[in-house]
């Protein structure tokens, strides 16, 4: 099984967004994150930053409908 990591962001801004996110992210949910490597973090802090933006993005896309 391969490694390789296939999430690639093109653009130089948009990598600087989701980071910005993801540290919004995880200071709602009360996760101590890093920039660059967070091996410390256990699974279930992980998937919480994770549930978090998706969360997130489903209420931005939901007011977009309105």
């Amino acid at each position: 099984m391969s490694n390789k990591n296939n999430n690639q962001i093109n653009i130089p801004q948009a990598r600087e967004a989701m980071d910005r996110f993801k540290m919004q992210a995880a200071q709602e949910v009360g996760v101590n994150l890093t920039n660059g490597y967070n091996g410390h973090l256990t699974s279930r802090e992980a998937g919480s930053v994770g549930g978090q933006m998706v969360k997130k993005m489903i209420e931005a896309y939901e007011q977009g409908m309105q």
